[in-house]
């Protein structure tokens, strides 16, 4: 759905994007993540051709954002971090007036409204003004005003910034029921932890480049974390570990460990076994599937 070839932007006497190539999957949720600075606002700008790159390509649905601005904008819809509202518009204004922005057909903004509100669960607030409204509601409505044109692709900047947990799980249900409706999402988080209730694809943005391996494969290919506490710590323990079959990243800080295990559970049985044999002073032992923080974490540290 998207695919950037050699993108770069450049601040001065700072490069934001340094020769950024990578792709976005049709109908899929991608995470897109990195440090602070590391472009990925700047990113989602030149996708939605609000910043004109200095270099590069990009397009979006066979388009080419660069030369034709106005045809991207009538397939995208992008929230960014800090949205406007109007606050002394009702909700059913505000939407009704950024259709007609849009150039949505007259005849059918009124059906439009409706469908909307009743997928981000307003329709009871419709007719209330957006300035009394909770910022879990002020978040969904600014969903809405971007997705009112119905778009094939969807750009959020830190949509989950300043939610309860409450309204972050109702995002995460949204984002799912737009991917499953046939859009092609793109979501820039520092939330890790709460990547694996939506994200498929995950990229990783670093100093302007996008990282090395950082395009992964869906949290359930990737095997399992295991992760256990010793009484006290044993000089030779890396060295043995690193012997045994399926085990990869293994990460070591005092008397807690932690690694990456590619084996099912009869083998995961025969690791523990090994250990305990072993005389390793396990006080604790737990297994749990890597997540996207996880892959995250083992490419920054490889890095």
């Amino acid at each position: 759905m998207i695919r950037i070839d050699h993108l770069t932007f450049e601040y001065p006497n700072q490069f934001a994007l340094n020769d950024v190539s990578c792709s976005f999957q049709k109908n899929a949720i991608t995470a897109l993540v990195g440090p602070n600075g590391a472009g990925k606002t700047t990113l989602l700008k030149c996708l939605s051709a609000l910043l004109k790159p200095y270099s590069g390509h990009i397009t979006v649905d066979g388009i080419d954002v660069i030369e034709n601005p106005r045809d991207v904008n009538k397939v995208m819809g992008f929230l960014p971090d800090f949205f406007g509202l109007y606050d002394e518009l009702t909700i059913y204004q505000s939407l009704y007036y950024f259709a007609l922005a849009h150039n949505f057909e007259h005849d059918l903004i009124e059906n439009r409204i409706v469908e909307v509100v009743e997928r981000l669960a307003l329709s009871n607030k419709m007719h209330e003004k957006t300035g009394t409204l909770s910022r879990g509601m002020r978040q969904r409505l600014a969903i809405g005003q971007a997705i009112i044109h119905r778009p094939k692709v969807l750009l959020l900047d830190e949509p989950a910034s300043g939610l309860d947990p409450e309204a972050r799980h109702s995002l995460a249900l949204l984002f799912h029921e737009l991917k499953e409706q046939g859009m092609t999402l793109v979501v820039s988080s520092h939330i890790l932890a709460e990547l694996d209730a939506y994200a498929d694809n995950l990229i990783i943005l670093k100093e302007g480049k996008v990282s090395e391996n950082s395009i992964l494969k869906e949290v359930e290919n990737v095997g399992v974390k295991i992760e256990f506490s010793l009484l006290f710590e044993v000089a030779s323990l890396r060295a043995d570990l690193e012997k045994i079959k399926g085990v990869g990243a293994i990460f070591m800080d005092h008397k807690n460990v932690s690694l990456t295990f590619n084996g099912d559970e009869a083998e995961q049985h025969e690791l523990l076994k090994h250990l305990l044999n072993a005389k390793v002073p396990i006080s604790q032992f737990y297994i749990k599937k890597a997540n996207i923080q996880d892959q995250y974490l083992d490419i920054v540290r490889k890095n």
